[in-house]
């Protein structure tokens, strides 16, 4: 697991002396369990939980409500300029929709360009970024073209805060990498304390059988899904783990979406491979029956992998309780109906892939809880705390602790409403969740002490959010 950040630090502050806020009335909630207690800030840090508090700036009531830690997104896509287009979202829009919807830190997908430095591409990303952010945030580097230079800049990248890279086995002529590519940066990663994501797909399989099916007439949306079914996830995902066991290092499967990809996952951890791996909120609740949803509509759910079966949902859930998957993240990526969408009409493979969902993330896997397939402090666990622990943020970020920054959610549990695209906060010209009734929302979001968000309105200010330099990632067993 990764060491703990830099800068993390725990203050030491008497009960009597005066708190920037407080929390009271509430219901603490941690990955570790749930109890009463008020919280005191200051400084934009976390510095008592319980005891007395008594004066403060300000106050904040969290009477009849849940008070968790800030989520933590590992996986979104803002300001993408993939698929020859631009999305809708920047780096602005996009962070105040996860304000809105609970997020307050972000890990976002820098691309390297064919023939473009990582370096320069930090520095495009960080422009994209500056004086837009409204939560904290961090990059993974997309790594798409390696040569000497690369290899090199790879071992730089951890010093730097960068602690992830992310390979693609799909998409050829876009991002797709070859297997010697993969090991190289498996290698490195393993030398220099970084985490090799994976987007687990064969990209060949899934060429053939697209291709296939437009040269047939079948350009409807729906055959999106079925030109890329679970056995090529599933072989990818075994390969991927494969190279990984290879060099003898971690690796982490991005999006993972069925049962054929989890069981290649299991077997991988049963033979002792550090494999980790996500889901995403739209393989909980989506289908590829949705996909041929009439009047093109289907449209809006093409993204890759393609949403499974129900069947496949329910098996997402119960490994998402027995700890198999390490987190939900969103993979928001913010591609219109109109505009973007609609330039697929007559091709499906036109339609750029991807779907919106950063704010709507923690609502959605919120009805979980509900519907008894997660405790409270698992749901934590999974939204907060997990992928803060393995990208090497915890304890800075994704728990309510002393010494953590002041990150918090004032949740209503009791809050209802039907998702509709008016009620959120992106740029967007639909929600992935409409007509989704849900139960419990945020309320009120603190960004290192600052409230953010109150009553689901951001007020906070743009630029705000700060960059975070995330610490390595040490293999279990290993020394750090």
């Amino acid at each position: 697991m990764p060491t703990d950040p830099p800068s993390f630090s725990r203050p030491s502050v008497q009960g009597t002396d005066r708190m920037d806020v407080i929390v009271k009335n509430g219901t603490v909630v941690t990955a570790s369990g749930v109890s009463q207690a008020d919280i005191g800030i200051k400084d934009g840090k976390i510095v008592q939980i319980g005891g007395t508090l008594e004066s403060a700036d300000r106050i904040v009531d969290a009477s009849g409500c849940y008070v968790m830690p800030g989520g933590v997104d590992v996986h979104t896509h803002l300001d993408s300029g993939d698929f020859g287009t631009k999305s809708a979202d920047d780096f602005g829009s996009g962070t105040i929709a996860a304000a809105c919807g609970g997020t307050t830190t972000v890990v976002d997908f820098c691309s390297q360009d064919r023939g473009q430095s990582l370096g320069d591409a930090i520095a495009y990303w960080d422009s994209k970024a500056e004086g837009k952010v409204a939560v904290d945030y961090g990059y993974h580097m997309i790594v798409t073209d390696m040569n000497d230079g690369v290899f090199a800049e790879l071992a730089t990248l951890p010093d730097r805060g960068i602690t992830s890279f992310k390979l693609f086995m799909a998409y050829r002529g876009m991002n797709m990498i070859d297997d010697v590519t993969m090991l190289k940066s498996l290698e490195q990663a393993k030398k220099y304390g970084a985490l090799v994501m994976v987007h687990a797909e064969n990209g060949d399989a899934a060429d053939y059988l697209r291709d296939k099916f437009v040269a047939e007439g079948k350009t409807e949306p729906y055959y999106h899904a079925l030109s890329r079914p679970p056995r090529i996830e599933a072989e990818a995902t075994a390969r991927a783990i494969a190279l990984a066991e290879i060099v003898d290092t971690s690796i982490y499967i991005v999006h993972l979406t069925c049962g054929e990809a989890l069981d290649e996952l299991l077997r991988a951890k049963r033979r002792g491979v550090d494999a980790l791996a996500e889901t995403c909120t739209q393989y909980l609740y989506l289908t590829k029956e949705d996909l041929a949803r009439p009047n093109f509509e289907g449209a809006k759910f093409v993204f890759t992998p393609p949403a499974r079966s129900v069947e496949d949902q329910e098996i997402l859930w119960k490994a998402l309780q027995d700890r198999v998957l390490e987190t939900v993240s969103s993979d928001h990526c913010s591609w219109l109906f109109k505009g973007h969408k609609d330039k697929g009409r007559d091709d499906f493979r036109k339609i750029p892939n991807g779907a919106p969902g950063v704010e709507e993330r923690l609502m959605m896997v919120y009805q979980g809880v509900n519907q008894g397939r997660l405790s409270l402090p698992e749901f934590v666990d999974l939204v907060a705390t997990r992928p803060a622990q393995v990208f090497g943020m915890f304890p800075q970020k994704g728990t309510i602790a002393v010494g953590s920054d002041a990150d918090i959610v004032i949740w209503d549990p009791e809050a209802t409403t039907v998702i509709t695209q008016s009620e959120m906060h992106n740029n967007m010209d639909y929600s992935s969740y409409e007509g989704h009734a849900v139960k419990g929302m945020p309320k009120t979001v603190l960004l290192r002490g600052k409230v953010i968000v109150e009553d689901r309105d951001y007020v906070g200010t743009p630029g705000e959010g700060q960059f975070l330099k995330r610490a390595k990632y040490v293999r279990p067993g290993k020394p750090a």
